[in-house]
């Protein structure tokens, strides 16, 4: 018996975050924050069109704040 605790320790360490990661993510979409937070990891195992589009969006909106007020 004590010989079965530490695997599954371990597994539960890792399965643990593994499992929340997919909550974690539909959280920030419906939210609409936390690209900084999921960017990089979408970008490596995920989807890396989507980390492009996401970027594109980005500056696109920083172009829009930096344009000067012609009121």
């Amino acid at each position: 018996m004590s010989g079965l605790v530490a695997p599954l320790v371990t597994l539960a360490v890792f399965a643990v975050p593994l499992a929340g990661l997919p909550w974690l993510a539909s959280r920030v979409r419906r939210r609409g924050v936390g690209a900084g937070l999921l960017g990089p990891i979408e970008e490596i195992w995920g989807h890396p069109g989507a980390h492009r589009a996401r970027f594109e969006i980005e500056v696109r909106q920083e172009r829009q704040a930096e344009a000067p007020f012609t009121g």
